[in-house]
């Protein structure tokens, strides 16, 4: 990962902010230890299709910079920017929390997102395993469950997803907002390339496990303009479902969104933070319910219009009915529940 400047937003729940004399230094990577207590998070927002997360990181070091999960870093008392992408909390107990939690009467099967708010297959999993170690437990305990990324290291656990897709369910969505590898690049520096995640999604599927795309976040004015590409390539690729979620910038990240845009991309920035905000009611963010991940307005309209088509015409619109879960504890840890 190559080091750049640091550069944070202030952040509003400290009195105090660093303010450099002269070129601010490089984020240097680093890892903190997680202590949470519960590895697995509640969700309540009609806007996400799932009650339930696994997180195994908070932070992520694919740096893109419309990431709505940086405000999140902020109650650590770090920053939205260079903070989010270098300073790295890891829940090293994650399995362990998350078998405790599956052993637990109330838990009955529910589906369990991975991760929902920074990517669980993030470079540190390469070395930590601690996504790979959650699907084991998964597996073991037949949850079902869903995944999203935008990282080829998912091809290492297919054995483990292969697992899940014959015992319970797994689904995964592979995350592709842009086909323009120029803007991919200026966006999301450290993720892996389109076409690279477009082979992810072939090999999942040649290895019978469910795959689809998710292009989101849509950047209007930017990543609109490769809808069709996007969902073309993903069809051939082998996938079964799409989705799209639009730009969203909450809190900080409006800052850290703009700036990397006029850095990166300063010939297109202007146009594309307009058409956001024609997406937003003159905004560039709003946080409704319910238009918070589609927008409203004629441009929302149409962007939701082209991809609903092409999905469709593809045979990518799939419906998610609820189904019986396959949950089942195992036989010696049941006997065990028993004797106590």
């Amino acid at each position: 990962m190559k080091p750049r400047p640091i550069s944070n937003p202030p952040n509003p729940w400290m009195s105090t902010e660093i303010d450099y004399l002269g070129e601010p230094p490089p984020g240097k990577l680093e890892v903190f230890d997680d202590h949470s207590r519960e590895i697995i998070a509640h969700n309540d927002s009609p806007d996400v299709g799932f009650t339930f997360s696994v997180n195994p990181y908070r932070g992520c070091m694919h740096a893109c910079a419309y990431c709505y999960a940086r405000p999140t870093h902020e109650y650590l008392s770090f920053g939205a920017g260079t903070d989010f992408e270098t300073k790295i909390t890891v829940k090293l107990r994650a399995a362990e929390l998350l078998r405790e939690a599956f052993e637990r009467r109330s838990w009955k099967g529910d589906l369990v997102m991975f991760s929902g708010v920074t990517d669980c297959y993030q470079p540190l999993e390469a070395s930590l395993r601690l996504t790979r170690q959650c699907l084991e437990v998964c597996a073991e305990y037949r949850n079902p469950v869903a995944i999203i990324t935008k990282a080829p290291l998912i091809e290492r656990d297919l054995d483990v997803l292969q697992s899940l897709a014959r015992r319970s369910r797994v689904s995964v969505s592979v995350s592709i907002p842009f086909w323009n590898q120029e803007h991919a690049r200026a966006i999301e520096p450290q993720v892996a390339t389109p076409r690279r995640r477009i082979e992810v999604i072939r090999r999942l599927a040649q290895a019978g496990v469910p795959v689809g795309v998710s292009v989101a976040p849509i950047i209007p004015g930017l990543g609109d303009e490769d809808i069709g590409l996007i969902l073309e390539a993903a069809k051939d690729a082998g996938a079964s479902h799409a989705g799209y979620v639009l730009l969203r910038l909450p809190g900080s990240v409006k800052a850290v969104f703009s700036e990397r845009l006029r850095a990166t991309l300063p010939e297109r920035a202007e146009r594309v933070l307009h058409r956001i905000r024609e997406t937003r009611g003159g905004r560039l963010y709003d946080s409704r319910f319910g238009s918070r991940g589609r927008g409203e307005g004629l441009y929302a309209d149409a962007i939701r219009g082209l991809f609903q088509t092409t999905a469709r015409r593809l045979g990518l619109l799939t419906s998610h009915e609820d189904q019986a879960t396959t949950f089942q504890r195992p036989e010696k840890a049941t006997a065990q529940l028993q004797l106590l």
